[in-house]
């Protein structure tokens, strides 16, 4: 479930719609919560539906750590990618905003961790990643996990209406993490790598299996 203080709004011609903020949203609030109503497909379930279900998962889904797509039931699907995003996913089933969200500016994610199957060009930014990879969280989870540790303390003290889908152990582990009474799990936890195809191998016979 998406952040309530937030709208679906048509941002321009080149990035369509996106979900920007009605009120301010400071840093360290919790964003985005994977939640009851959103739905999970495996590959195979994914491979035997019809092209026009999968052009719509292709668009609007993300895939968690077990290679399944995930779809969001409401306009979280919506958010937007940027090199620059102010939210970051957490190895917690949840987002939080890295930086103050003002009226008005989009949500945005780096999907560098969303686990896409195929690169992509993103609008240019100015940043020197311009492309974003399939592999990206393997290769940026250190520099997001700095990110979300300078705001990951602030989450117990600012009101969040989404807290009410957080199981209580979550909340009590999101509480010690700020107390620095337990290490905050890295956002590495959400990398799914595909299995390399086994090369055929040649029995005794020399027959290729």
């Amino acid at each position: 479930m998406i952040h309530p203080k937030t709208e679906l709004k048509f941002i321009s011609n080149e990035i369509g719609y996106g979900v920007v903020a009605t009120e301010f949203i400071p840093a360290g609030s919790i964003t985005w919560v994977l939640d009851k109503l959103d739905r999970e497909f495996s590959a195979l379930e994914f491979q035997s539906m019809e092209e026009i279900y999968q052009q719509i998962l292709d668009t609007y889904s993300f895939r968690n750590n077990q290679g399944n797509l995930v779809l969001c039931w409401d306009n979280g699907r919506y958010v937007n990618h940027s090199f620059h995003s102010n939210c970051l996913t957490t190895a917690y089933d949840f987002e939080i905003a890295i930086r103050d969200i003002h009226p008005g500016e989009q949500l945005t994610d780096d999907y560098g961790y969303l686990n896409i199957p195929t690169p992509f060009r993103g609008i240019d930014e100015g940043t020197r990643r311009k492309i974003v990879y399939p592999d990206d969280l393997a290769k940026y989870y250190k520099v997001w996990d700095k990110k979300l540790l300078k705001v990951f303390h602030r989450i117990p003290h600012l009101e969040q209406p989404l807290q009410e889908l957080l199981s209580e152990e979550m909340w009590n582990e999101i509480l010690e993490i700020s107390k620095g009474n337990r290490e905050m799990q890295s956002i590495l936890t959400n990398y799914y790598q595909e299995a390399e195809p086994t090369p055929p191998r040649r029995n005794g016979n020399g027959v290729l299996t």
